[in-house]
């Protein structure tokens, strides 16, 4: 998975990526978590904000009861208590972002090293290395779902 930093500050590097992996359906994606990346950063920075503020308002709190200012002192309560379900209201939000943001950065694909050539199917690959020559077998090879099953068989016996 990339890196949401990275996306953030190369959409255009990912985007070509998905075109050379001949996957454009995935283009939206890149906007998608870009947006999604905004959101959550600007629901963080307002849950912040909130938690500041509250913490700075209960301190009032303390310095009205130790005044004797007790109406002073219940209106600054519900001050908090606002703020309070609004810090939850956000935290859920929060939480809805980063599975949605989460989703997506799992779809977009990873960059592909530069020195990989872009063709439309494997008939296009380079050859880079070969180590030895080819074995082929003497006898018939069989097909993967026969050795599992027949594997599975035996472990059961």
């Amino acid at each position: 998975m990339l890196d949401i930093k990275f996306v953030r500050n190369n959409p255009d590097v990912v985007k070509q990526n998905i075109k050379n992996k001949f996957q454009d359906e995935k283009l939206p994606l890149v906007d998608e978590v870009i947006e999604l990346d905004q959101k959550n950063r600007d629901i963080k920075g307002e849950v912040e904000a909130l938690r500041a503020e509250k913490n700075k308002i209960s301190k009032q709190i303390g310095a009205c009861m130790a005044q004797g200012k007790k109406e002073e002192a219940e209106e600054v309560k519900k001050q908090v208590a606002a703020s309070g379900t609004r810090i939850e209201e956000l935290s859920t939000r929060e939480k809805e972002v980063e599975e949605e943001l989460l989703k997506d950065m799992m779809v977009i694909p990873n960059i592909i090293d530069p020195s990989v050539p872009i063709g439309k199917d494997d008939s296009e690959n380079v050859e880079v290395q070969k180590y030895g020559d080819p074995v082929v077998p003497d006898f018939e090879i069989p097909y993967h779902t026969e050795t599992v099953s027949y594997t599975h068989l035996r472990a059961h016996e």
